[in-house]
């Protein structure tokens, strides 16, 4: 058994890589992004569709990645996101101006994407039933190691070559270098990839039914093999007959669970957590700190998110899944509300370029410290952890995977929709922006209290389509 136990957690921690992937590359350009709009001379609107770009391809990828998992295998399309990887990190470093380094970032996208959907179906395909939660966790902890790794790197790459605007090695710029970097993980994880096995679902369903025997003796514990490979065969000969269809519904042309499913991932994104990590080193140097400064109380945000995200998932089986959103929400509106009121005392500075850029003065930039950093704990520990376990388990067996599509391709949606007005917005006034943030976070206290069932202790087999009684009825 402990041998099963080190194998599937061997294997799980390589697929993983690919959310670990999918945070280095959404938070790497963190760090870069005011010094490549003053390279590429980028206004408040171009700047943020360089910064959010790659999130159009996020969606694409998470729409495409299942069916091409289903038609090639698993580890491929890993192997593919890899290369995406690869080739974004190089490109997006040596890009020639603002159009190719979009092209390079949407590139990467596609990867996320790809990634965000394969990496955690992998790991539910191949863990052992007692131990699926706990491993299936380990993708929402990848993904925020990743953003701290981004972090901490673009943080050690201005330091020593003085900014992220400085020539660093061979005369090329240090934000060049940040992007650039991404290309040792990316390869790590392309070769991970060709050392695992194949899902025993996808080997099952080409037949290959000896090959799924052994990877379910070998990695997942199972000694009745047979009897489990027929229970495979018979759910995907049932699968055979499904279609996008089966997510239609009389309310608003699609199903109740399939709207909680879409409207929890656009509650995720917008209370605004991705202005954080990729604008968070703009928003610290506007409360005062110096790009190095700024820097370093980026990778300590991310430190906190790692943290918390451990607290969830030691909490989120004892707990129940409502309870913790409902907090969640709670701390995120009364912390995006103090960052509103704290930036209505911004003052303008005019530097020695001609540009003018908000200023906190004392104590309101401590108190946006310390708000924003109390966000990233009510996202961490709840809506950052939680939104994914629901959607791998709040949808009945039949039209979960047509439904983890959809409302995966509406987070990525809603997230380039934030990611991209938010310079805008700040050109209107932070106030107006944290504002708007706080206003859907409160929004979405009420959206759980009223439709998220409570998933706790329910099994798979017994979800609700129309969801409205389940955490009535079923909670504990």
């Amino acid at each position: 058994m402990e041998r099963v136990s080190s194998r599937i957690i061997g294997i799980s921690i390589a697929a993983a890589l690919g959310g670990f992937l999918f945070g280095f590359d959404t938070a790497v350009i963190n760090g870069a992004v005011d010094a490549l709009a003053a390279d590429f001379d980028l206004g408040a609107a171009l700047k943020g569709f360089a910064v959010s770009s790659a999130l159009i391809a996020c969606a694409i990828g998470a729409w495409f990645a299942g069916s091409l998992a289903n038609r090639f295998g698993r580890l491929p399309v890993m192997v593919v996101a890899a290369i995406l990887f690869f080739a974004s990190a190089i490109g997006s470093g040596l890009a020639f101006g603002v159009t190719d380094l979009i092209i390079w970032r949407m590139v990467g996208g596609l990867g996320v994407g790809a990634a965000s959907v394969i990496a955690p179906a992998y790991i539910a395909e191949v863990s052992p039933a007692r131990v699926r939660g706990r491993l299936g966790s380990l993708q929402q902890l990848a993904i925020v190691t990743g953003i701290f790794a981004a972090l901490l790197s673009n943080a050690l790459l201005a330091s020593v070559s003085g900014g992220a605007a400085a020539p660093f090695w061979f005369g090329i710029d240090t934000w060049r270098w940040m992007f650039m970097v991404e290309a040792v993980p990316a390869l790590v994880y392309g070769l991970a990839a060709l050392g695992l096995p194949e899902s025993p679902r996808f080997l099952v369903a080409r037949g290959r039914e000896d090959e799924a025997a052994k990877v379910l003796r070998d990695f997942t514990g199972v000694v009745d093999t047979d009897s489990l490979i027929a229970r495979i065969r018979e759910s995907l000969h049932r699968e055979e007959r499904e279609s996008f269809r089966d997510l239609l519904g009389k309310r608003f042309g699609l199903k109740p669970i399939v709207w909680i499913g879409i409207l929890l991932s656009v509650f995720q994104q917008f209370v605004g957590i991705n202005v954080i990590f990729y604008y968070s080193t703009t928003l610290w140097k506007s409360v005062g700190f110096d790009e190095s400064s700024a820097l370093l109380t980026s990778v300590i945000t991310s430190v906190t998110n790692i943290l918390v995200t451990i607290v969830a998932i030691l909490l989120v089986d004892r707990v129940g899944r409502r309870k913790m959103l409902l907090a969640g929400s709670a701390l995120m509106g009364l912390s995006l509300a103090t960052m509103a009121l704290a930036f209505s005392f911004a003052e303008l500075v005019t530097g020695a370029d001609g540009t003018s850029s908000a200023v906190l003065p004392a104590p309101w930039s401590i108190i946006a410290l310390i708000a924003a950093n109390l966000f990233v704990v009510g996202f961490g520990a709840t809506w950052g952890p939680l939104v994914w376990v629901l959607l791998g388990e709040m949808f009945p067996n039949r039209i979960r995977a047509g439904a983890l599509a959809v409302a995966a391709a509406a987070q990525w949606v809603a997230n380039f929709a934030i990611s991209t007005t938010f310079p805008v917005f700040a050109d209107i006034s932070l106030t107006f922006a944290y504002g708007f943030y706080a206003f859907f976070a409160v929004l979405s206290f009420f959206f759980v209290w009223w439709k998220v069932p409570e998933t706790k202790g329910i099994e798979l087999e017994d979800m609700s389509e129309d969801a409205a009684p389940v955490h009535h009825k079923r909670a504990s």
